[in-house]
């Protein structure tokens, strides 16, 4: 072989390693990026603390409350129970049931924002109540081929 034809063969194979290792970058960055949805709020569960949420739906939407279960546990939340709540509400309220309000707008604010009200009940082992609302969109699920 020439070695004009052998530094060709040799730059197009580097060129195709590059190329290689450039697109397995971007599918795992992606693949991470997929698991946080883009506009998703950062906000988490502090590391060592068990945050016990009670999630009801409040709408006429079915799987609301599942989802925004999945997406708290996501964010380390300890979701206890999953509901329906008879009164249709328009809005997302998140209730304070144990005296922790950093807690309750911890949760509100991993959805995306939401009213903080202090109904302390103490014969409920829970910390938080989560009333979703309909103006609350559950964000995009991750593609998982």
């Amino acid at each position: 072989m020439e070695p004009r034809a052998l530094r060709r063969t040799i730059a197009l194979a580097v060129t195709a390693v590059i190329l290689l290792a450039g697109a397995l970058w971007a599918a795992q960055h992606w693949r991470h990026r997929a698991r946080q949805p883009i506009g998703a709020s950062d906000a988490r569960a502090p590391g060592g603390v068990r945050i016990k949420v009670q999630v009801l739906n409040a709408t006429k939407t079915r799987g609301l409350a599942r989802r925004a279960t999945l997406h708290l546990r996501d964010r380390g939340f300890d979701v206890v129970d999953v509901g329906n709540d008879p009164n249709v509400r328009d809005s997302v309220l998140v209730l304070d049931r144990s005296g922790h309000p950093d807690w309750a707008k911890l949760v509100a604010r991993a959805l995306g924002g939401a009213q903080v009200l202090e109904r302390p009940d103490t014969s409920r082992y829970l910390d938080v109540t989560v009333l979703l609302g309909g103006s609350w969109r559950p964000p995009a699920e991750p593609f998982y081929p």
